[in-house]
């Protein structure tokens, strides 16, 4: 079975390598210009040599990446058969401690001819049996070249502790799109590694079998401070925190560093982040420069809980602007705090998507910026990871041509993106109340948005066994759904809480 799936993928790395050299011929003008590429079959382009072979690049580097794809699909295949082979020709070990040096002995060799490490290669190990034994959807995909060596990783890191149906029902929803309810935004492949971890993990958490209570109270518990002396009179100084002290921190450490910016301030928005950060630990706060001082704006951290977790009726995990799940016990403390660095968000009681609130004006509010921040999470532009706080609200349809001031109309790149925008052929797609923009680059290309995965929220066993009692025979109410998943909700604005108004 090994050899022939191996076979397979050396097959498809064979027809792969032909179209690359086509493109590389393209692109380096051994062909003429316009001339079909068997990769699409497509009808020779217009007249355009430079165009071409410009073209003809970008092609190049996308069947490259499917290329390398594919050679670390091989690679795991002839790993994983090496360990078999070698297990098979062996006899059973007669201790433990052989049974360890057999296993040193097969990890020493992998390493030697890759040239790794041997730390390297029990990784290696461990990724290549994974994948050939428990992820046969993750081992598909990177065969087909549709996600890269990366995106596997993470679909073995994450899926480690989950169980055999756990894993399966994580590999569906982002590589299987006959999936019952598939991931939202596009195919996997599509997302850059980190923002791909960042989607699985919310999935892993809303969906593991341990509650997120039991595993956050478990890793709270290794809280801790770290120290790192480096290179050229420098060190590393991290944290080990609950996510919404570190989110909380961060936020309000960018606030402070953006607030010092302007014409005469030199320093980069990260070297102010570190100064106001060393100032505000070493000092107090009462030692900041410029003179003046710098104002300590409160943070601005979004908290999007279901409202019948917000009750403490379901365990569900509430959703920390910038980290992601966090439990629903620190959620209700951050809400029932009150503090005003905080904004509680409830969310739709039918997909879990926040609501939109419309705006007539060209200025736009505090309310609807935050509506964005729950939208896009970060800047759209692709392969961007900046944390919502620190990004510009940009009409996609500019005022003066027509564009209104609505969610639908609006994007949140962050300033690298917002100036080159405006100053380059780059330009944002179109955005629904619920999905944020893609971009098209100058050469044509569109890149698709990643997209929330929001789910419908658990309702709980005594208003679900309520509703079974409203909806038998003779005790309906017709004013009442008798499936609260799927009953016709408006919600006005006027509707929303003062606060999830606030946080709007």
């Amino acid at each position: 079975m090994e050899s022939r799936v191996a076979v397979e993928t050396v097959e498809a790395i064979g027809a792969s390598t032909s179209a690359l050299a086509v493109y590389v011929d393209l692109a380096t003008g051994s062909v003429p210009s316009g001339s079909p590429v068997p990769a699409d079959g497509s009808a020779p382009a217009a007249a355009d040599p430079l165009r071409d072979q410009a073209d003809a690049y970008l092609d190049g580097l996308a069947e490259l990446a499917k290329v390398e794809a594919r050679l670390a699909a091989l690679k795991v295949q002839l790993v994983a058969g090496y360990a078999n082979t070698e297990k098979a020709m062996t006899p059973p070990a007669a201790s433990p401690q052989e049974r360890t040096v057999r296993e040193m002995a097969v990890t020493a060799e992998v390493a030697g001819v890759l040239t790794i490490s041997e730390r390297a290669a029990s990784a290696l190990r461990f990724e290549a049996s994974t994948l050939t034994t428990g992820r046969p959807v993750t081992l598909s995909a990177l065969q087909a070249g549709s996600i890269s060596w990366q995106h596997a990783r993470i679909m073995v890191d994450e899926a480690a502790d989950l169980d055999a149906a756990g894993a399966a029902a994580l590999e569906a929803h982002f590589l299987d799109p006959d999936a019952p309810n598939p991931a939202r935004g596009g195919p996997a492949g599509e997302l850059v590694p980190c923002r791909f971890r960042a989607k699985v993990l919310t999935w892993r958490e809303r969906h593991h079998p341990v509650s997120i209570e039991k595993r956050h109270a478990r890793s709270a518990a290794d809280r801790r401070v770290e120290y790192v002396p480096d290179s050229d009179g420098m060190a590393w100084f991290s944290a080990y925190l609950p996510a919404a002290q570190a989110a909380g921190i961060w936020d309000r450490t960018t606030a402070a560093a953006r607030a010092m910016q302007g014409p005469g301030e030199t320093r980069t928005l990260t070297q102010l982040r570190a100064d106001v950060a060393s100032t505000w630990l070493l000092t107090a706060g009462h030692e900041l420069t410029p003179a003046g001082g710098v104002p300590s704006p409160a943070a601005q951290v979004l908290v999007t809980v279901p409202v019948f977790s917000l009750l403490g009726l379901t365990e569900e995990p509430a959703m920390l602007d910038g980290y992601g799940p966090i439990p629903p016990s620190v959620a209700r403390a951050l809400v029932a705090d009150g503090g005003t660095s905080f904004r509680r968000v409830l969310t739709d009681p039918r997909d879990g998507a926040p609501l939109e609130i419309g705006r007539t004006s060209y200025r736009i509010p505090k309310p609807m910026r935050q509506w964005l921040r729950l939208r896009d999470a970060t800047c759209t532009f692709p392969a961007c990871n900046n944390h919502s706080l620190d990004n510009d609200a940009d009409h996609l349809l500019a005022w003066a041509d027509g564009g209104g001031t609505g969610i639908s109309n609006l994007g949140q790149p962050c300033p690298k993106h917002h100036r080159l925008r405006h100053a380059s052929a780059w330009t944002p797609a179109a955005a629904t109340a619920k999905d944020p923009p893609g971009w098209t680059s100058p050469s044509g290309r569109h890149y698709t948005s990643e997209q929330p995965d929001w789910e419908p929220p658990h309702w709980p066993p005594l208003i679900q066994a309520i509703l079974r009692e409203l909806a038998a025979p003779g005790g309906l109410d017709p004013r009442t759904p008798a499936n609260p998943g799927m009953h016709e909700c408006r919600v006005s604005p006027e509707d929303v809480p003062e606060t999830g108004r606030e946080a709007a």
